[in-house]
């Protein structure tokens, strides 16, 4: 280890607040797909019982030496659609497709221009559990109290072997930004096409939406140890949307719920997938170190870093196609990379660009891991 003076939890905290640890943190984002390929396990045993899938999680954290931080595992998808965290329908391996398939998200316009009041009316969390989750699920009533049961299990194995590994959770919570809900369950064609001809009828379901998160959202983290929770967000960035689009439907809302959270002193995460590039400027609104920019390889994340240095954390951002294709000295010298121009002043996390890919390397994976822990921290 690269002269190692903090616990995982120290060094982490020390990024985040923007601080120079004594070596990076190593956090990479291991979701279940990837889990499967580095176990020999197919997507519908990991899709389908939550104690494979947590043993399995945890397997690899020890198989690979650990690091400092777990991501949080254990849902199933159907679990996840029942939750709202995937507003979609969807296919599951071992049910609507072969063992060794991914999940799939399947994209149709569900939600209609009606839905804007109803959720309005509702609220978005009743307008979900009374009236869509029912158009989108193969779940009925009765499998609703199960599911949830096997939820529960599966989170009480994960944080006891998190507990008996002496390593915390990198989030507490996790939710959808209002914008990319929205966009989801509408269809993205569908609900751009309302972004410019119906834009007060989204307007007040995201106000609906962002006033219901924040509060749903920080009564969940009453009580939790770790600070920090998860905001995701794929389709709001200048790859999709003007800045005329960004600046009113999803900015104002972002900086409502960043500075809700703030106040509390709980930091939040955004995943950003896609490119960010021309975003990344905004950031600097927020109240430095109150967020973590987590980055999937096609933000440039090196100039995001000139933008945002000394104001806001980084996370990421290792590759996907890095991690299935290429070699471990690949991994290995954009690592170093990323460490050296990235985290020399703190300020980083290192891990996978969005989610360790499910076809990743196992020795590529070994790299990534093994020269966050023991590639140094520059003096300057």
């Amino acid at each position: 280890m690269a002269g190692e003076s903090m616990t995982s939890e120290e060094r982490l905290w020390s990024a985040i607040r923007l601080e120079k640890p004594d070596r990076v943190p190593v956090i990479p984002t291991l979701l279940p797909e990837p889990v499967a390929g580095l176990a020999g396990l197919t997507g519908a045993q990991v899709c389908n019982d939550n104690t494979i899938l947590v043993d399995a999680a945890l397997e690899i954290f020890d198989t690979y030496g650990g690091w400092d931080s777990l991501y949080p595992i254990g849902a199933t998808p159907l679990q996840m659609q029942a939750l709202g965290i995937f507003p979609m329908k969807m296919k599951i391996p071992g049910i609507d497709l072969p063992d060794d398939y991914m999940f799939q998200l399947d994209e149709q316009e569900i939600m209609q221009p009606e839905d804007y009041d109803n959720i309005c009316e509702m609220g978005y969390k009743q307008f979900y559990h009374d009236d869509y989750l029912w158009r989108i699920t193969s779940l009925t009533p009765d499998d609703i109290p199960k599911e949830m049961d096997n939820l529960l299990i599966g989170g009480a194995r994960f944080l006891e072997g998190c507990s008996e590994r002496n390593t915390q959770l990198f989030f507490a919570e996790h939710a959808l930004h209002p914008f990319f809900i929205l966009s989801l369950m509408r269809s993205m064609v569908r609900f751009t096409e309302d972004l410019y001809f119906q834009p007060d009828m989204v307007e007040r379901a995201l106000k609906k939406m962002t006033t219901e998160l924040i509060e749903k959202q920080l009564k969940a983290m009453k009580g939790t140890e770790t600070k920090i929770w998860l905001l995701t967000e794929e389709r709001a960035s200048a790859y999709f949307y003007p800045p005329a689009i960004f600046e009113r439907f999803w900015w104002p809302y972002t900086k409502e719920i960043i500075d809700a959270f703030w106040s509390e002193g709980i930091v939040t995460i955004f995943h950003l997938d896609q490119c960010w590039d021309k975003n990344i400027p905004y950031f600097k609104e927020l109240p430095r170190g109150s967020a973590i920019l987590e980055l999937d390889s096609v933000t440039n994340i090196f100039a995001a870093k000139e933008i945002l240095r000394d104001h806001l954390c980084f996370h990421g951002d290792v590759p996907a196609a890095m991690l299935s294709l290429g070699k471990p000295e690949d991994v290995e010298a954009y690592c170093k990379k990323l460490i050296d121009e990235v985290g020399s002043d703190g300020g980083l996390i290192l891990g996978s660009g969005c989610s360790v890919p499910p076809n990743v390397k196992p020795e590529n994976f070994r790299a990534m891991i093994e020269t966050g822990k023991n590639h140094e921290l520059s003096r300057r």
